[in-house]
């Protein structure tokens, strides 16, 4: 099954998270265990972060309820949180914002067709692939981030 395939059928984070696991891995040969996710309201300028030594990666959740109110669809949606993650997850891989910019881009392009939305926002941005975005205003959802159980859970031992 192709990337494009598994990310309209992915249905949860952890679904969309692990195919970014698997194109760093695949195409930089890179990996990094033990990752959190946590949804928290950020200014509307910023879709998520990593704050280099810690193992998660903070995404806004205003954003994220304002891109499924722009599309309702969790396709783009699942699109969206692609390049997201993606790109927070190389920057827990060590790099900068330039290389992160430009291996988004590349990985992007490699796993996915010029015209997926993923690509058109991972070599444009957002608002340019989505705009209809620019007419919502991004509103708080809530003042107490959330933990996202069961995020990274394929590096878990079980002992038996």
């Amino acid at each position: 099954m192709s990337y494009a395939e598994k990310l309209e059928k992915a249905q949860s984070f952890e679904d969309v998270y692990r195919l970014v696991k698997q194109l760093v891995l695949e195409r930089y040969g890179l990996r990094r265990g033990g990752m959190g996710l946590i949804l928290a309201d950020l200014p509307p300028h910023i879709a998520a972060y990593h704050e280099i030594g810690s193992n998660a990666i903070v995404v806004n959740q205003a954003m994220l309820n304002a891109v499924y109110s722009a599309t309702k669809s969790r396709a783009m949606v699942n699109s969206y949180l692609f390049v997201v993650l993606l790109h927070e997850y190389l920057h827990a891989l060590g790099f900068d914002e330039k290389q992160t910019r430009e291996l988004v881009r590349e990985a992007v392009s490699f796993a996915l067709p010029y015209d997926h939305f993923a690509t058109k926002i991972a070599t444009t941005s957002i608002y340019e692939a989505l705009p209809e975005l620019r007419k919502i205003v991004i509103q708080p959802t809530s003042s107490k981030p959330v933990l996202i159980k069961d995020f990274d859970t394929d590096n878990l031992s079980y002992i038996g």
